[in-house]
């Protein structure tokens, strides 16, 4: 790895919230990725990759978008599977508690990218637990658009109006 992405790996991460415009939309997406990849216990790094390979999609080929999503995901990966204050329960209550504050980020939940994630698995068991957290994620993601549209809309409206 070069030294100048070692560097700039350590500043972002030190300083993400500084340097990265919307950072808290990114860190959101981040989650989603990691509790998919987090519930395979035997996850590779064609994970990671693939998470990249959705990033472009979604960022448009902002490259270093793209590098903090997949550095994002991997470092809350490892949390999980460090047990460094971090499992899938407490990323699962992250992700509800942070719909309640800021609900257009259930726009950001796209089943079906994810499922090449899980295509990467071969333990049935495996499989079928990521399976139950899409589900999971799209029953939240339709409670969430149903729920909270009229400030979804209030949201997004602001938002227009400050860029």
């Amino acid at each position: 790895m070069k030294l100048s992405f070692r560097i700039k790996h350590f500043l972002f991460s030190a300083f993400r919230e500084l340097f990265v415009h919307h950072h808290s939309s990114l860190e959101f997406r981040a989650k989603i990725f990691a509790l998919v990849i987090a519930a395979n216990e035997d996850a590779t790094v064609e994970s990671y990759i693939q998470v990249k390979i959705i990033g472009r999609e979604i960022y448009k080929n902002d490259i270093e978008r793209i590098d903090l999503l997949m550095i994002s995901t991997k470092e809350l990966v490892q949390k999980v599977k460090e047990d460094n204050g971090l499992d899938i329960d407490t990323l699962i209550a992250n992700i509800q508690k942070e719909l309640r504050y800021v609900p257009r980020y259930a726009k950001k939940i796209d089943i079906e990218p994810l499922r090449a994630i899980i295509a990467l698995s071969y333990d049935e068991d495996t499989i079928a637990y990521q399976n139950s957290i899409l589900e999971f994620l799209q029953r939240l993601k339709d409670e969430t658009l149903n729920t909270k549209r009229s400030q979804i809309e209030k949201d997004e409206e602001s938002l227009k109006t400050i860029y």
